[in-house]
């Protein structure tokens, strides 16, 4: 019986540097704090850990009751479930010398394996030539070199969408192999719609003739040449799921003075004379809190935070903020009374006949995931708008269906899900439309003007897809710029494109998030 249950960035190379005005004076009454922090997520807790470094006072203020924001970890039947594959990885020293500090030995590395799923066949992650094609069979491959040939004598002129960019760089039938199902599974909008130039950045530099090139020539023998090389082969993580890693720093906040305040959802944010003066928190039983403070860091989605201000802002900085759109999920987390189901850490499921988009298999990270050898714990991300038909499907539903892909793909049989979790997630995935830049300037400009002392940090609370390294290293240099003054213009942390998790070394563009067709 099946039971059903709710539930690389361099420290410096990225981050440009901006003036920080002085604090204003405080006023109103309630508790006081010189910081309030919103968000108990990574860019959250970081900011609040290195405000503690620097002795300055501050408060969390989460309105969940589980800490780690998307980067937390929950139980069921005593599996361990990540919401979605976390990796330890960063190019940024300070951000991997602060794990190492707070988990040290409690970090196990792990040795990448990833793959995609397309009907039935496995393929390396990030592609590689040889195999890709190899995989394909034969006439598959005739006819992929054969589109690929195509796109490249009769290119599309000026290629306006995704597809037609992609498409001109591996022909379109590869395009419609390894590109197209995933990526519109995940945005939720048709690759013909979205933008050439989002694709250019997210893929850069690529087309099959490279990918074949760095399948076969190990660097060293290709001169002078800028090289693709991929990201990550290995990576660290926290024994006992990615949510450990946070606990422990909240945790450790509390004992050292720091209040993390659970269960308290932010209902407004008071400025006055062009700064921010205090944040009221409504508590789970409806009692409201007020902090006076001199400076908040938020993670709250923009549109949240924009809603919060009093007095409010001007309608077209209201306006711009209700613009802002996002991609929700939903997490099926089906435990399998099976010792080994796939090698893999996570795969990408490409097959178009399914609607899960991700697989991760949480035993392969740690084996502390699991309660005993004979269990697997395997999370399934169905990316979905708020009301839609995944969305709206009740826990036994998306257990059932999760159950039924899984079966369908071959992974498991039916009387192995002995278990399932499901967690519904929000806004967790900002969406980059065609004016959500312009949007964003209208924010930040109102906001410097009229709340100032307010610093924008992490995925949702800068509307950009940050990994956890950037999303914490917007933490820390938000929080350094109210400690000591220094200048760091956090918008300036960037993430690289990441779609097949490659980059030109010393390229540290890339747009996380697509835009739409202008």
């Amino acid at each position: 019986m099946t039971t059903v249950d709710r539930a690389e960035t361099s420290d410096r190379d990225v981050v440009g540097r901006k003036a920080l005005g002085t604090a204003g004076s405080v006023a109103g009454g309630g508790e006081h704090t010189s910081v309030v922090v919103i968000g108990a997520g990574p860019a959250g807790l970081a900011a609040a850990e290195e405000l503690q470094r620097h002795g300055v006072s501050c408060v969390v203020l989460e309105k969940d009751s589980v800490i780690g924001g998307l980067a937390r970890t929950i139980e069921h039947m005593g599996c361990r479930f990540d919401v979605g594959p976390h990796r330890f990885f960063s190019k940024a020293d300070l951000v991997e010398e602060r794990w190492t500090e707070w988990l040290g030995e409690d970090m196990v590395t792990c040795d990448r394996l990833t793959r995609i799923l397309y009907r039935g066949k496995y393929f390396d992650y990030p592609l590689k030539a040889t195999n890709a094609l190899f995989s394909l069979g034969p006439w598959q491959t005739v006819l992929c070199m054969a589109s690929y040939a195509k796109a490249r004598l009769r290119p599309v002129k000026q290629p306006r969408s995704f597809e037609d960019w992609v498409s001109n760089q591996f022909g379109k039938r590869l395009f419609s192999i390894f590109f197209k199902t995933y990526t519109e599974k995940v945005w939720g909008i048709p690759t013909d719609e979205l933008s050439a130039d989002w694709a250019a950045q997210r893929i850069k530099g690529l087309n099959l003739f490279e990918v074949a090139r760095n399948a076969i020539l190990p660097k060293r023998v290709r001169g002078g040449d800028a090289v693709i090389k991929t990201l990550i082969d290995s990576f660290r993580y926290p024994r006992n799921g990615t949510g450990s890693m946070w606990n422990h720093v909240a945790d450790d906040l509390r004992r050292k003075g720091v209040p993390v305040e659970m269960n308290t959802e932010v209902v407004r944010i008071d400025h006055e004379g062009g700064r921010v003066r205090s944040v009221t928190g409504r508590t789970a039983g409806g009692a409201e809190r007020t902090w006076t403070c001199e400076h908040v860091i938020s993670t709250l989605p923009i549109r949240e935070l924009v809603a919060s201000f009093n007095p409010p802002l001007a309608e077209n900085v209201r306006k711009a903020a209700a613009s802002l759109n996002y991609r929700d999920f939903v997490t099926v987390d089906l435990v399998i009374r099976r010792e080994n189901v796939i090698p893999d850490h996570w795969i990408y499921v490409h097959d178009p006949s399914v609607k899960v988009a991700r697989i991760s298999n949480f035993k392969n990270f740690s084996p502390n995931m699991v309660p005993e050898p004979g269990l697997t714990g395997l999370g399934l991300e169905y990316f979905c708008f708020e009301g839609d038909g995944i969305w709206e499907r009740s826990d036994e539903e998306l257990v059932e269906l999760g159950k039924r892909e899984l079966v369908q793909l071959g992974l498991v049989q039916s009387g192995e899900v002995v278990g399932g979790l499901i967690h519904r997630h929000l806004k967790a995935y900002p969406v980059y439309d065609d004016v959500y830049d312009k949007h964003l300037e209208v924010i930040r400009a109102a906001v410097a003007e009229h709340v100032g002392g307010l610093e924008f940090v992490g995925r949702n609370g800068m509307h950009r897809y940050n990994n956890q390294d950037h999303a914490m290293m917007t933490g820390i240099l938000a929080a350094q710029n109210i400690a000591t003054g220094s200048d760091w213009d956090v918008w300036k942390v960037n993430g690289d494109a990441e779609y097949h998790e490659e980059v030109r070394e010393n390229d540290r563009s890339g747009r996380m998030v697509p835009e739409r067709v202008v």
